[in-house]
């Protein structure tokens, strides 16, 4: 072995030995973080696709949920407001993870529930009669409803959009002149107008007929009952979104009209369940606010 071929093989030997030590550079440091993060989002994914069961998603988000209300009503608004932000941003998620499978159609009409929060607590709505809160805030959430039912493929007869059984149906509305009136002995709320004139209390009363007894219907008793039957089985499916429902009445801060309104929505939901129709619960909802916020202060007020 010649000199230069000794140094040439001693000068392949040192490369060897010192290319381990090479850094990396920047594009290839990004692209070793970026299939790292990658395989962890897919391991993190695939984990929950495969939890088949629901029930252990349905208490984490009704205790997330309640959680939040309460932070709301008992710390401070801004508090409520960004803990239904992160709990609507994981419920976004989450829904994304698992599209395809039957459980993101519940996940995804459980984001009404922050929606509504979030909306509520959002709008600028100082100074504006407080009638007129319901018709603003219902606004956004009507096209929410559109949107969902749209991505869902949820047609209007399968959120029980439909009127058969008339007779049955408007006899059950009428159970809200029963509702309204027990619901003002627990409750005893400021009236929603302060100054009483047929036609404002028309108006008001057509507010609350849209704005509350439809509307909300639509989106308990119609889109969050469907797809909570569809994971949790009609009974336990009727019986979460009554919580859910009783559980957004903590503002009133009442424990009895909490129960009232767990009552009430249970009511509402083996009616809908049994009926395939809203328009009864629609009717009583509507009623019940109506006598609660509008009837029974007016007759109070013409009676002095």
């Amino acid at each position: 072995m010649t000199f230069d071929q000794g140094r040439i093989e001693q000068t392949d030997y040192l490369s060897a030995q010192q290319e381990p030590l090479i850094l990396p550079t920047a594009s290839t440091r990004s692209s070793i973080i970026t299939r790292s993060s990658s395989s962890w989002w897919q391991l993190f994914a695939s984990t929950i696709r495969a939890v088949g069961n629901p029930v252990p998603f349905a208490i984490f988000y009704l205790v997330a949920l309640t959680l939040a209300e309460v932070l709301t009503v008992m710390v401070n608004p801004q508090v409520g407001q960004a803990f239904y932000l992160l709990i609507l941003f994981i419920l976004m998620v989450h829904t994304a993870i698992t599209w395809g499978l039957p459980i993101h159609r519940f996940l995804f009409s459980l984001a009404f529930v922050p929606l509504i929060r979030v909306i509520s607590l959002s709008l600028p709505l100082d100074g504006i009669p407080l009638i007129f809160w319901f018709l603003i805030v219902s606004v956004p959430l009507f096209a929410a409803t559109y949107v969902a039912m749209r991505t869902l493929g949820l047609r209007p007869a399968d959120i029980a959009l439909k009127g058969q059984g008339l007779l049955p149906q408007l006899a059950f509305g009428l159970t809200g002149l029963l509702f309204g009136y027990v619901e003002y002995l627990i409750l005893q709320p400021d009236p929603l107008i302060l100054i009483y004139t047929w036609e404002r209390l028309l108006i008001a009363a057509l507010i609350l007929l849209v704005s509350t007894g439809l509307l909300e219907e639509m989106i308990f008793r119609g889109i969050m009952q469907r797809t909570s039957i569809e994971q949790l089985g009609r009974f336990f499916g009727v019986i979460y979104v009554a919580v859910i429902f009783a559980m957004l009445h903590i503002g009133y801060q009442s424990l009895p009209d909490i129960i009232f309104v767990l009552v009430i929505g249970l009511l509402f939901g083996v009616f809908v369940a049994r009926t395939g129709s809203l328009l009864g619960v629609t009717l009583s909802h509507s009623l019940t606010n109506i006598v609660l916020f509008l009837v029974i202060p007016y007759w109070l007020a013409s009676s002095k």
